[in-house]
């Protein structure tokens, strides 16, 4: 047991990175618009996400009531750009590796804690340690991709259904962001503890 506290961070880092990467690709403030005609966006401000993008609209409804309109994205729409679609695919992608890199750790850890000595759990760490790195970066690229596109104030062809302009006046980036960075730095950082397991040369004290 004594050798595996890096394994038990691992797992908790591991967790909370995966349900990070969960609340990032739910989260529809990626990146932040604002724009000037403020006649249907009453607010000025846009949120675009990977699903969807919103906005605030004091339209059809009663005064001094507001009302928060989203069009989500259908599937492949010409004008959601290349980052969307990656984000879309690579953080999907990111939950399936997390959740089989957890359950790797996991069947390890109890394993150990069970007293099982069998060079098998270093199999089951090198899984999991490999998909969690997988995992991070798998949410490293969209994260990045779409950081340089609000950077860049990179604009997006919006149908005229979705009451958007093509460009904002300027555009930052949103919460779901920082929050996928901290789910980056986790899961990476679980992988690597997770891959430092070596399996005890005298089992038999260790496991005790």
């Amino acid at each position: 047991v004594r050798r595996s506290h890096l394994q038990i961070a691992a797992f908790a880092l591991g967790t909370v990175g995966w349900i990070m990467c969960t609340i990032s690709m739910g989260l529809v403030g990626w990146r932040v618009w604002h724009v000037d005609n403020t006649t249907v966006i009453s607010s000025g401000i846009a949120w675009v996400g990977i699903w969807k993008v919103c906005f605030i609209s004091y339209l059809h409804v009663s005064p001094g009531y507001e009302e928060q309109f989203c069009h989500k994205f259908k599937a492949f729409e010409s004008f959601v750009p290349h980052e969307i679609y990656a984000a879309q695919g690579l953080l999907l992608i990111a939950m399936i590796l997390g959740l089989v890199a957890l359950t790797a750790t996991i069947f390890a850890l109890r394993n150990i804690y069970m007293g099982i000595a069998n060079k098998a759990i270093t199999h089951f760490f090198l899984v999991g340690g490999c998909f969690f790195i997988f995992s991070g970066l798998c949410v490293l690229i969209p994260v990045s991709w779409n950081f340089y596109s609000v950077a860049h104030n990179e604009s997006i062809a919006f149908p005229p259904s979705y009451h958007m302009p093509s460009s904002p006046v300027s555009q930052e980036v949103g919460a779901a962001i920082p929050i996928g960075i901290i789910a980056v730095i986790l899961l990476l950082l679980s992988g690597t503890f997770s891959l430092s397991y070596v399996f005890p040369a005298i089992s038999n004290t260790n496991m005790q």
